[in-house]
């Protein structure tokens, strides 16, 4: 079943003249996204699963169904010298009725304070049709001073996404405007750490020097800001990555996922490092809670997928693997554990297959004999190291261990771990080193990395809701609530909202909140608009009123759309206003 209080945002549309402004439209979505990340119980759907529908055509239903979510935001973004625009609308996904829309129109030294106006102005929207969560007094606090810092910042981030050589060098050069325009813009430099992280990895750059440059920035960013999740995660990839620091890399990811728990790249970093120690329960946990906030991210999919595949159940990392490519055909990673699956799937047929389609991998031929080897027996293996081999399992390792070459195989496996290579990490559960478990030096190795880890679990605690009412001060509060609707008529104020009511009974909006879902049993527009439906109704059905038609009816008891008025109407009543009025004329 669909959260209601859940939402994805989709890709602002760029309505500038000037398509190079695709970056601030960009730019605006995430942030949005972000800053709604951080209320408590509200489901926001990540990045990269509401960026995979970027410029398609979708119906917003199907759209909604894919991302399990309830509401959906969309808008746009009309940037012009030093004003902005933005265009936003927040529509129910199951009807595609439009909960709201706001024109927003400031001068772009605002752009802080605009953001957190449209978030906290669509968790309202939320909170007042489907029911209560606290709400911060703000969500975006402004990342530095200076507009144009932040400015080449979100151009930084809009090419670093792009994932290719010349858009990430391009990256580098706009995080480096930021921190040369603001100093102290720690976001800045974490961006410098992540795209330098990047180009060594994929070989984009000289590596040592890129991995320097990287530590350099990290120092910088942790300095001016030492508390953002971006930094202790970015710190936590390289204690566990870079250094294999479990302890470490387990206590930044753990204070990342304290400071936004919604934060899908920190649940998977935690789920990998889990993996590598053997905590496959802690590992899907997280992954699986990433998945629910960002299911169509590959990444998050194959971290899921390698779980299975190290804890032996095969089949699922071979599904998982697939679900893979029916988002990117072209990703290269299902390779190795497909290849790994069906080897110890005993499963030939789908091997060749695999194998057959794909002339081009060049560890082909490593693989046939890595499957004869390990069902049918010992046999020479002639491995020479190439470079230009993917290095995701250790299949030099590999070699030794099934030609028979024990000793071999732990001076090899003893080098991976003292020079940290990726592909050892997971030496503990990697299924194809089973012959080397009953050695003493294997488990002296296991015991030095493992043996005195104590991992627990890194979900975060729910934060307690401060909201709920005294007990008895509850009937007092609902007192005062009757009587503004019922002596004051609030309802008929149009514009009235949760913190209007909340200010006039003298009582802090979240607890409005909690008092009227929690207590009286019915969110902020049942409430309200139940009040303007009997009004109406009376209305309706006086002489004094026939003058009007019934929308002015509605309009007079309080509604001030056509739309909430009918829509609110109908699923109350199960009828329209019209056929409503007829069968009660007809009864007199």
């Amino acid at each position: 079943m669909v959260q209601p209080k859940s939402i994805a945002v989709l890709p602002f549309v760029n309505l500038s003249t000037d398509p190079e402004n695709e970056y601030f439209s960009d730019g605006m979505t995430e942030e949005i996204i972000n800053a709604l990340t951080k209320v408590e119980s509200l489901k926001v759907t990540a990045r990269t699963s509401s960026f995979a529908f970027k410029g398609k055509d979708q119906d917003i239903r199907e759209i909604a169904r894919v991302l399990g979510v309830a509401n959906i935001l969309e808008g746009s973004v009309r940037k012009a010298g030093n004003r902005v625009r933005i265009t936003a609308q927040l529509i129910q996904a199951s009807d595609g009725f439009h909960l709201w829309s706001r024109n927003f129109d400031r001068e772009l030294a605002d752009i802080f304070t605009l953001q957190d106006d449209i978030s906290l102005l669509i968790a309202d929207q939320i909170r007042e049709n489907f029911g209560h969560f606290e709400l911060q007094e703000h969500l975006v606090e402004p990342p530095t001073t200076s507009v144009e810092a932040y400015s080449s910042y979100l151009k930084g981030r809009y090419h670093q996404l792009k994932w290719n050589n010349d858009d990430l060098h391009k990256s580098v050069d706009c995080f480096k405007r930021s921190v040369d325009l603001d100093p102290t813009y720690a976001l800045a430099y974490f961006g410098l750490v992540q795209s330098y992280g990047i180009m060594a990895t994929w070989a984009f750059t000289e590596p040592t020097l890129a991995i320097q440059m990287a530590g350099e920035h990290l120092e910088k960013g942790m300095r001016y800001q030492p508390d953002l999740p971006e930094g202790h995660y970015t710190l936590a990839s390289v204690e566990f990555w870079n250094f294999w620091n479990f302890e470490k890399g387990h206590e930044h990811y753990s204070r990342a996922l304290e400071l936004n728990p919604a934060y899908t790249d920190a649940h998977v970093g935690i789920a990998e490092l889990y993996t590598a120690a053997g905590e496959f329960d802690l590992a899907l946990m997280h992954a699986e809670k990433a998945l629910a906030l960002n299911p169509l991210a590959a990444t998050h999919l194959f971290t899921k997928g390698n779980i299975f595949y190290y804890s032996g159940q095969y089949a699922e990392a071979v599904a998982y693997m697939y679900k893979i490519l029916e988002i990117d055909p072209q990703w290269k990673l299902t390779f190795p554990v497909r290849i790994g699956s069906y080897v110890l799937l005993k499963d030939k047929q789908s091997l060749d297959n695999l194998l057959e389609a794909h002339p081009d991998i060049p560890i082909a031929h490593h693989v046939r004999t890595l499957y004869d080897c390990f069902h049918y027996g010992t046999q020479k293996w002639h491995y020479e190291t190439d470079k230009n081999l993917p290095l995701y399992y250790p299949w030099e390792l590999y070699s030794y261990i099934y030609s028979g070459q024990e000793e071999q195989a732990m001076q090899n496996l003893k080098q991976g771990i003292r020079d940290r290579k990726g592909p050892y990490v997971n030496f503990n559960v990697d299924p194809f080193l089973q012959p080397l478990r009953k050695r003493p030096d294997f488990q002296q190795l296991v015991q030095d990395f493992y043996g005195k880890l104590s991992l627990t679990s890194a979900l975060p605690v729910p934060v307690t809701d401060t909201s709920k009412v005294e007990a008895s001060k509850r009937d007092n509060y609902r007192e005062k609530l009757d009587q503004a609707m019922e002596e004051g008529a609030l309802y008929l104020d149009a514009n009235l909202s949760l913190k209007k009511l909340a200010d006039h009974i003298d009582l802090h909006s979240n607890k409005l909140s909690w008092l009227l879902n929690e207590y009286v049993g019915k969110n902020f527009n049942e409430y309200v608009n139940g009040y303007r439906l009997e009004a109406f109704k009376t209305k309706a059905l006086s002489p004094d009123y026939q003058h009007l038609t019934l929308l002015g009816i509605a309009y007079e008891s309080g509604f001030n759309s056509k739309s909430v008025f009918n829509h609110f109407f109908k699923q109350s009543t199960g009828t329209t206003p019209r056929q409503w009025l007829k069968q009660k004329r007809s009864e007199h």
